[in-house]
């Protein structure tokens, strides 16, 4: 891996407005580009907007959809991609060439070339599937990377598996915090107005960005991802108001130790940017780990169980009740 410069933008998207969201992208990429960044990473959905597709209709979906890398979101990012020199990862609903949807993350390169990937633990809408591959891939900056998208990072094997083949940064776009959770200590609901009233009392609405319903929650588990797997994690999300839910923005950059190296909790659009160090990287405790496996003590990791449940049934209980996390 060579050094690169990583950028985690935190933005609050306008529902089913690409070409609002496409602006703010594009806002971003500039800025990011003027602070010689090499990678900038967009949250999930943030393109489509995220929340209020989980009340919309099949046909309206669609027609939110588009294909990939053919349709115009993705070629709007490669052209961004061409003229600021920049990799740069935004989320939007794709359409396959058989019609399935899916939860998609696009990373465009500015050699041309395109990543996506698909959701593996898709449930904002029973109308869009899950994915059923990893995506890790070589950069033009010197470095190999993968793609998980939100819920998609709460499961550890996951992000050993972007390891192991081979990640060594991991964009991890998100749109969570301030979720209605069937846990009882996981997240909860931010009341609207704080966000509303964020100019007025800023200390309020980011007490509750830092706190158990934001960063506090985030804690408990990212760095892990970071750590156990030694890999760079670049970690965007959605901000403010979305559709009933507040979003905790949060957005930061952690190391193969797992330690912040930059991190926002301000209640606004937001970008963060760090140097990634590649010296920090094969020595980590991840990275040591990784080659301290017994792959035939894991027998079990690929085996059902009977335990195994969908992602919406996990996320919202088997009556699929809206909310939570």
């Amino acid at each position: 891996m060579r050094n690169i410069r990583a950028a985690a933008v935190q933005f609050q998207h306008a529902p089913g407005d690409k070409a609002a969201n496409l602006e703010t992208v594009r806002a971003f990429v500039q800025d990011a580009a003027a602070q010689h960044v090499d990678v900038i990473a967009f949250p999930e959905m943030c393109l489509t907007g995220y929340w209020h597709v989980r009340t919309l209709s099949r046909e309206a979906i669609d027609a939110l959809a588009e294909p990939v890398p053919g349709g115009p979101s993705t070629q709007a990012l490669l052209n961004l991609s061409a003229d600021h020199a920049l990799t740069i990862g935004a989320g939007l609903i794709e359409r396959d060439d058989d019609g399935t949807l899916y939860n998609a993350y696009v990373v465009a390169m500015p050699d041309g070339r395109t990543a996506c990937h698909r959701k593996l633990h898709c449930f904002i809408s029973e109308h869009i599937a899950s994915g059923n591959e990893y995506t890790v891939f070589d950069t033009p900056h010197g470095c190999r990377m993968g793609i998980l998208i939100c819920y998609d990072n709460n499961l550890i094997e996951n992000a050993r598996i972007a390891a192991l083949m081979g990640a060594e940064v991991l964009l991890a776009p998100h749109q969570t915090g301030g979720c209605h959770s069937r846990s009882p200590r996981a997240m909860g609901l931010i009341d609207p107005e704080l966000w509303h009233n964020r100019h007025k009392n800023p200390d309020a609405i980011e007490a509750e960005f830092k706190g158990s319903k934001g960063r506090a929650w985030l804690m408990r588990w990212l760095p892990a991802r970071a750590h156990d797997n030694g890999l760079f994690v670049v970690f965007s999300n959605g901000v403010g108001y979305d559709d009933g839910e507040v979003r905790t923005g949060n957005a930061m950059i952690l190391d193969p130790y797992g330690e912040i190296l930059a991190e926002t909790w301000q209640a606004a659009d937001a970008m963060v940017a760090a140097d990634l160090d590649a010296r920090v990287q094969p020595l980590s405790s991840g990275r040591r780990w990784l080659k301290a496996r017994r792959p035939e003590l894991y027998d079990l990791l690929t085996s059902n169980t009977g335990q195994e449940e969908d992602a919406r049934t996990v996320r919202f209980g088997k009556n699929h009740v809206k909310g939570g996390s």
